[in-house]
């Protein structure tokens, strides 16, 4: 309900909004949820060096980082926030913001950065393994035995 209604909200602002800031909130709104990888503290912190005092926005979930023993006062927008995560954020006096407050607050994105999760790659897809720049992952799942052999000879 509640994504039904942020894509809506944005459908509006992107066609009202001369800024590429909305349409691209949109885009990532609508994007399967494989997609959608979340995000986590540590990867905010390194990305967002130098930008001190901007709001991170993500269209993804901000996941706790349990390695990093202190973080820096921090805006982030997100779809979704772990629960740990969340009360590290509160406890140093950053904020947590929602995608209908940001709406609200900086429409045009003007004091925003966006932020990706990173994807994680498809290993069985691309160039057979044994051809030429070829990295996909075979699809056989036994790696050695009288049965991998038969299976081989079968391919």
């Amino acid at each position: 309900m509640y994504m039904k209604l942020l894509v809506q909200l944005y459908r509006f602002l992107a066609r009202r909004i001369a800024s590429p800031f909305p349409k691209t909130i949109l885009k990532r709104l609508l994007l399967s949820k494989v997609n959608r990888p979340p995000i986590s503290l540590r990867q905010i912190i390194q990305n967002t060096k130098g930008k001190e005092g901007k709001i991170v926005v993500t269209i993804s979930t901000v996941t706790n980082d349990t390695t990093l023993l202190e973080i820096p006062k921090l805006k982030i927008c997100a779809l979704k926030f772990t629960r740990e995560a969340r009360e590290r954020i509160l406890a140093v006096g950053g904020e947590c913001l929602t995608l209908d407050t940001i709406a609200k607050k900086d429409p045009t994105g003007a004091s925003c950065v966006m932020l990706r999760g990173p994807k994680n790659r498809y290993t069985h897809f691309g160039k057979a393994p044994g051809t030429p720049r070829g990295t996909a992952k075979p699809l056989c799942r036994i790696k050695n035995g009288r049965k991998a052999e038969r299976l081989k000879r079968r391919k």
